[in-house]
């Protein structure tokens, strides 16, 4: 036991003393806490250019209907198509141009908007929404009931249903379905990316060591397993001491850069995200500072104790499952270019979990989402999808106990191909053989 901890104790010092390291630890959170704070700060900037949308009406029915405001300016030409746009596209402030062929009311699609480059969604949704608005007043006044457009506005509602989890003391707690979508596939893809980034450092470790052949010095003093799990479970510590880095980092990051940037900015990124979600409905400051609580309180619904103790045993679990496997791949080549045909059946379950968690999201409760979290080569990722939502505790319970079981498994089998393959040079493995190796 006092070999593995120094083979864990060297890949450990090693990897965590290199730039690569310290400098991807660091770097990573600022980019984190730039996803989180930088469109914030762009969303409280506004642009002041005014572009000039040039409309060819040919109906001559929808000039009182267009209206400018601060950032695009509406100017009604009737000229031939190629020659407007051989006279505007000239212009710098030229945006688009717009032609209305005939009757919105009877065919819809009688407005085509044209621009050099693609036409943004802004624009094209400010002018489909005063043609639509305009459209919808017409039909509604040939109804020529009194009062109609007002009985049609009283009429409109939104709906917004409040979740609730009731907890085993009997509590009450504000629930979020986004929320718990979002925690749950950021958790899968944290996962998902841990599992191949280590996973992949332990098998170019083996090779590296292999073709180098230094493992003959260290096969001297050491069993090929206990320097096999050495390796594994140093490089699983360096990812543990990278993620609790990355986290602890982007808190603080992100309260820094909160403080400088200001409350101000983050009550109009809140007033834009309730503007779209409103149907273009700004809400009042006092009402934005309601939503950042209610926010808070959706947060205080979730169990992330919970959440973050079972992500780090499920990526222990998966990253063990399978850097077992990549050590035995490894130790079965001479070169890291053999490593391809070997590596591919590994990484196949990877991705297929990735695209089972994505479907699962949607019914995390599904027959996809039960089995793919039982699967031992599934279940680190989809899990961490479902857990957000509630996972009775049985559930949990069986399917670590089947990734603890499939672990032992791939590590005796991967045990048995690398105190074989280790030493073997000159000669390219097969299936076939390696299956023989695992016999042995």
């Amino acid at each position: 036991m006092s070999k593995i901890s120094l083979i864990i104790k060297r890949e450990y010092t090693t990897r965590v003393m290199k730039k690569s390291f310290i400098i991807l630890t660091f770097l990573t959170p600022l980019l984190f806490a730039g996803m989180i704070t930088v469109p914030l700060w762009l969303s409280s900037i506004k642009d002041k250019t005014n572009k000039s949308i040039v409309v060819l009406d040919k109906t001559n029915s929808y000039k009182n209907v267009l209206k400018n405001n601060e950032k695009y300016t509406f100017d009604f030409v009737n000229k031939p198509t190629e020659e407007i746009r051989k006279y505007y596209t000239e212009n710098e402030s030229f945006a688009a141009l717009l032609v209305i062929s005939g009757d919105l009311w009877k065919n819809p699609k009688a407005a085509t908007l044209y621009s050099e480059e693609q036409v943004n969604m802004e624009l094209k949704s400010y002018v489909s929404n005063l043609l639509k608005n305009y459209v919808e007043e017409q039909k509604i006044a040939s109804y020529n009931i009194p009062n109609l457009k007002q009985i049609v506005e009283e009429s409109r509602t939104n709906i917004d249903i409040t979740t609730v989890k009731w907890g085993e003391d009997g509590k009450e707690k504000v629930g979020s379905a986004e929320l718990a979508l979002a925690i749950g596939m950021i958790s899968a893809i944290m996962i998902y990316l841990f599992i191949i980034i280590y996973g992949a450092q332990v098998m170019s470790g083996v090779v590296q060591e292999k073709t180098s052949r230094i493992v003959e010095v260290i096969i001297s003093s050491v069993k090929p397993f206990e320097l096999m799990m050495g390796k594994i479970i140093g490089i699983a510590l360096v990812g543990l001491t990278q993620f609790f880095l990355w986290v602890l980092l982007t808190v603080i990051i992100s309260s820094v850069a909160g403080s400088f940037i200001g409350g101000n900015v983050d009550v109009n990124a809140l007033e834009q995200v309730n503007k779209i979600g409103m149907g273009n409905q700004t809400l009042p400051a006092n009402e934005t500072e309601n939503v950042v609580r209610e926010v808070y309180s959706m947060l205080n619904g979730f169990d992330f104790a919970q959440i973050i103790t079972l992500f780090v045993v499920y990526f222990l679990g998966g990253y063990l499952l399978y850097a077992s496997l990549f050590a035995a791949v490894g130790s079965a080549v001479d070169s890291e270019t053999d490593t391809q045909q070997f590596s591919l059946p590994l990484t196949l379950p990877i991705l297929f979990a990735f695209y089972a968690a994505i479907y699962s999201a949607q019914n995390p409760d599904g027959p996809l989402a039960f089995w793919c979290s039982m699967i031992p080569f599934t279940s680190p990722i989809v899990m961490m999808v479902r857990l957000p939502f509630g996972v009775p505790a049985w559930q949990i319970a069986i399917s670590l106990s089947i990734l603890a079981l499939s672990f032992i498994g791939t590590t005796w089998m991967a045990g048995k191909i690398y105190r074989t393959g280790i030493l073997m040079y000159g000669k390219k493995a097969t299936w076939k053989e390696i299956l023989k190796w695992v016999r042995y």
